[in-house]
């Protein structure tokens, strides 16, 4: 190893940050390798009485980490994949792209017998994305804005402010709430964020490189990296984050061919832009996402962005 000392693993407070955080540790540990989680209090996480799109949604919860990564303080800080900003500074890097959970969104009630097609029912969703799916494939039901950690958006739901949660699976399944799961809502209606279900690891430029070449090594998944990288170019072609309803997911086929669904969907869900491109060549992967984006745009996607920033102007 290049270093004699813990390598310091910064992540955010909540539990499933420091469920990640551990998991990392705990990869380290397997090759003899010591670490040490430093929490870092971010902007996301203080600021809960306001959406995501309302306080602007870029690097709200990685800024004060890749701060950290900067000076020192910390060696990698681990992100939920999809909450890492469509394009980072330079003097930073997306070393490793773990293994990646299922990717589904779903929903979770107190209430056994909860149903989607139940008349006026309410979800608490902090995603734009998925309030724009609900508005387009369940009229029926209203949304309400839910930030928080999870054990915070559970106590509002068994407050009654809430019918019922939407969230992404992988959280889920992490902290072990799978048994309040009602519908596992199918990933190819409701097509998740860019990122959605796998950590990534997040360092300096500047840090040593036989370090960075043992961490890559132990951390990475080359699988997810390859789909992962394909839906970040899509989404930095977007020029969006999680503030605009936008959705992508790279998958591989059992032939070994990579396959790109991703598209747009206005505000009130009436207009919906999709594609799905593939390629056999992996190298080709991120080309592909410019290309699907490209595609979305100039099929109306540039409207409906533009709708979008008009309208949260207006507001």
């Amino acid at each position: 190893m290049p270093t004699t000392r813990p390598i310091r693993i910064g992540t955010r407070g909540s539990k499933l940050a420091l469920w990640q955080a551990h998991h990392v540790a705990a990869c380290l540990e397997q090759e003899q390798i010591a670490s040490e989680i430093v929490i870092i209090t971010t902007t996301g996480d203080v600021i809960q009485d306001r959406s995501l799109a309302k306080i602007g949604s870029k690097g709200v919860f990685t800024e004060e980490l890749e701060e950290s990564l900067r000076t020192g303080h910390i060696d990698v800080a681990v992100h939920s994949a999809k909450d890492v900003q469509s394009t980072i500074p330079d003097d930073l890097e997306l070393l490793a792209f773990m293994k990646r959970e299922r990717v589904n969104d779903v929903v979770l009630s107190f209430d056994s017998t909860f149903s989607l097609d139940r008349p006026g029912i309410t979800l608490g969703t902090s995603s734009t994305r998925r309030k724009a799916m609900f508005r387009r494939f369940y009229p029926n039901a209203s949304t309400a804005e839910a930030r928080g950690n999870l054990q915070t958006r559970l106590r509002k739901l068994e407050e009654g402010q809430y019918d019922a949660l939407v969230l992404a699976y992988a959280g889920v399944h992490r902290m072990e709430y799978d048994k309040l799961i009602r519908h596992m809502l199918p990933e190819k209606q409701f097509v998740p964020a860019a990122g959605q279900g796998s950590v990534a690891i997040e360092c300096a430029r500047s840090l040593d490189g036989k370090l960075k070449a043992t961490l890559q090594r132990i951390l990475d998944h080359p699988a997810t990296h390859t789909c992962l990288l394909t839906e970040r170019a899509f989404l930095r072609t977007m020029e969006g984050g999680c503030s605009i309803p936008s959705f992508a997911l790279a998958t591989f086929t059992t032939a070994g061919t990579l396959q790109l669904h991703g598209g747009l969907i206005s505000l009130d869900g009436k207009q919906y832009i999709d594609e799905t491109f593939s390629t056999v060549d992996a190298q080709q992967a991120e080309a592909m996402g410019v290309r699907l984006a490209e595609s979305v745009l100039s099929r109306g996607g540039r409207e409906i962005l533009d709708a979008i920033r008009h309208h949260r102007t207006e507001a």
